[in-house]
């Protein structure tokens, strides 16, 4: 699926409202690069309509009632196999928690959607901004990349083999965690999956822009328990507490007196993503040798790939999510085909095997 120089990029509008459906339609005409294959007036609508479909960009809303468009994003990403979503609602304002949980659910954009009467103007522009920004990532090669999760309308894919490597045991004393697309529904899942007396400092760096990440912990900290908040400059790593990546910057380690402390690197990275996996995965690698385990979730892309590298040969580990659970199975799907991980499984089995290496009794 995807976009091409053939054909216009096709546009789905989830809406509730028949004249946010009308409006938001009428925004394009003029505009021959998108095409409206359709409007649904719910999420249940939107993700029986996708099944036969080839649809690039869902616009969804997110109050409606019966299925809200958080709850079934997750659902339409699967049933579109690969569409962008852009999220055009009066809940998506910076810094909500909707516009949060929306992007790390796999949202690729949000837009603050206008009162009645206030569609046009600056609000115009910007829907047809985000919807030509967001096409043209859609119609790049590799859009979809690594998706195997199919609607019940299409055959399934059988799941890809990959090499493994051998099941690590023993002790954790660092755990470092790397999403992106999708991925606050794949950390909840792991998190809520750690045992309550797991201890060891746990890192995790989600792709998010830097405005959002003060909420994402936020949610990160109510969803596992744990104390949690955005790394800084010299914090030190404290066990069985979160740290999360800043949007500005990487985790990297440094090592002062006794203690093990964050520096914060915000010098571009090889997989060009601010932050990025890479170095914080290294940085476990140098400062915990085998006694590291690296998580890759779901995301687009391979990110994490060069720092799971790196903790491989320090001997420690790498898990890596499933293609069945995954949004998209681009980031760990990338650590597997290259034989890096030990274990490929839906994120609440991957953090049942990290428990089971007793986790933090070897706390450094």
């Amino acid at each position: 699926m995807g976009a091409s120089s053939s054909r216009p990029i096709r546009v789905l509008l989830v809406d509730d409202s028949l004249v946010a459906r009308t409006v938001l339609a009428r925004l394009l005409d003029g505009h021959s690069e998108f095409e409206i294959a359709g409007a649904s007036p719910t999420a249940d609508h939107a993700i029986e309509f996708l099944g036969g479909q080839d649809i690039d960009i869902v616009v969804l809303d997110v109050e409606m009632p019966g299925k809200d468009g958080l709850t079934a994003l997750p659902e339409i990403l699967a049933a579109s196999d690969g569409a962008r979503v852009l999220i055009v609602s009066s809940a998506a304002e910076a810094g909500a928690s909707a516009t949060i949980r929306a992007l790390t659910l796999g949202a690729a954009d949000t837009l603050l959607k206008p009162t009645a009467g206030n569609f046009a103007g600056e609000f115009a522009q910007k829907f047809v901004d985000a919807l030509t920004r967001i096409g043209h990532a859609a119609a790049r090669p590799g859009r979809g990349e690594g998706r195997v999760r199919e609607n019940a309308h299409r055959p399934a894919t059988p799941a890809p083999i990959v090499p493994l490597r051998q099941v690590r045991t023993g002790h954790v004393s660092c755990l470092a965690i790397g999403a992106s697309t999708g991925g606050l529904h794949a950390l909840s899942a792991f998190l809520r999956g750690l045992a309550p007396d797991f201890r060891a400092p746990i890192l995790v760096t989600q792709h998010l822009p830097p405005p959002f990440m003060p909420y994402f912990a936020a949610q990160l900290r109510d969803i596992a328990g744990r104390p949690t908040s955005v790394a800084a400059e010299g914090a030190p790593l404290v066990p069985g507490e979160i740290l999360v990546a800043p949007g500005e910057g990487h985790i990297r380690l440094a090592r002062k007196a006794s203690r093990i402390v964050v520096h914060i690197d915000t010098a571009p990275a090889p997989s060009r993503c601010m932050p990025s996996v890479d170095p914080m995965f290294e940085a476990v690698a140098q400062m915990f040798g085998d006694d590291g385990v690296g998580v890759v979730l779901t995301g687009m892309g391979r990110d994490g790939t060069i720092g799971a590298e790196a903790i491989v040969r320090a001997g420690g580990e790498i898990l890596a999510q499933d293609s069945g659970s995954s949004v998209v199975w681009g980031m760990p799907g990338s650590v597997a085909q290259a034989g890096l991980a030990s274990l490929v499984l839906p994120p609440e089995d991957l953090a049942r095997h990290v428990c089971a290496r007793e986790a933090g009794a070897a706390w450094k």
